[in-house]
């Protein structure tokens, strides 16, 4: 499991924004500060929500050029058209061999449907080197993230990255 101070873990995968490619996260440090938002299943309500909610606030990280990425165990096929129903306009990285989920800590299942590995939600905040500034990992996949907590800690990283 990683920790704020930490270098953040590369996570190597396949981008869905509408398009599909592949996609390294060290590709996107050095221009501010990333958000990488853990889900468990596109289309699902909770993730539903966290993610319109983060469209909602998008304005809020573009402000202070962030990258927001959500990332999940789900085909990047899928992701995109969760991606395009809901207007989402970040990226979404599509995790299938759990990589980047077990280098940051946050597997999860479930279980209960025959589903054994999904992301567990979880966000973490890096600055533009690559370090967690801000780490929030959800006791219950139920629970959507801190919204002001999150969108604090970016502009935190952002200072940092002007400072």
């Amino acid at each position: 499991m990683v920790s704020v101070g930490d270098t953040a873990p590369d996570i190597v995968g396949s981008l869905a924004d509408g398009d599909l490619s592949k996609f390294t996260l060290e590709e996107h440090l050095g221009d501010g500060p990333v958000v990488l938002a853990f889900f468990p299943a596109a289309f699902s309500s909770t993730c539903t929500d966290e993610f319109c909610r983060f469209r909602d606030e998008f304005s809020t990280f573009a402000e202070v050029d962030a990258t927001v990425f959500g990332v999940s165990t789900d085909l990047p096929f899928a992701l995109n058209a969760f991606r395009e129903e809901h207007d989402l306009p970040f990226g979404l990285v599509s995790d299938t061999d759990a990589s980047a989920v077990d280098a940051y800590g946050v597997r999860d299942s479930f279980d209960g449907i025959g589903v054994p590995t999904v992301a567990g939600r979880a966000v973490f905040v890096l600055d533009e080197a690559g370090t967690i500034t801000y780490s929030w990992i959800a006791d219950d996949s139920s629970l959507e993230p801190p919204y002001e907590e999150v969108e604090d800690a970016v502009a935190s990283a952002a200072d940092r990255t002007d400072g």
